[in-house]
């Protein structure tokens, strides 16, 4: 085995674990495997180049790498005398992980707190019909509390993205030096 096919197997294997771990996350492997290809390549890449080491359609790897980009794990590059796009990893892990998980959460918070509040509102209303029995009533305030706990949750989860988005969160778990490795 000549030492570039023993680089690419060393490699491999790390590749392989981030396409488990975007799986984890609801992305599909072949995309983890494209960021893992593209995290060991030193220059940024053409459609055509991905292509050829993963093997996978234009088709999939554009799909593949505009997910990516939404993401925030992939870059648009731009090269002087290059037509073609270019695209490179994030190769900051901390980065990507704050803005992967920021994205989500502010999603989230958007949906469900947006929904919670027309389900207060509906539930407030209900407490107005006359028709309600007791125990009915005790139901909707059970679930207004509830709602008033989830509020919590989302108000909390709001703080925790400003953290992430801000780097405050570092304070409080700060990035190991790289001695510690």
């Amino acid at each position: 085995m000549s030492s570039s096919e023993k680089l690419e197997q060393a490699r491999r294997h790390y590749i392989e674990s981030l396409a488990e771990t975007m799986e984890m996350y609801g992305l599909s492997p072949s995309m983890g495997r494209l960021f893992g290809i593209m995290f060991f390549h030193d220059e940024p890449m053409t459609l055509d180049e991905m292509r050829k080491l993963t093997g996978m359609s234009k088709t999939s790897m554009s799909t593949g790498v505009r997910a990516l980009s939404r993401l925030k794990l992939v870059h648009k590059k731009w090269q002087k005398g290059v037509r073609k796009d270019l695209y490179e990893a994030e190769h900051d892990q901390f980065r990507s992980f704050v803005d992967f998980f920021s994205q989500l959460w502010e999603k989230e918070i958007e949906l469900n707190q947006k929904n919670l509040t027309k389900t207060e509102r509906n539930l407030k209303s209900l407490l107005q019909d006359p028709e309600l029995t007791p125990e009915e009533r005790d139901q909707v305030e059970e679930d207004l509390e509830k709602l008033k706990r989830a509020r919590r949750y989302y108000t909390w989860l709001d703080h925790l993205v400003d953290a992430f988005e801000s780097g405050d969160i570092f304070k409080y778990v700060p990035i190991p030096d790289e001695e510690a490795d």
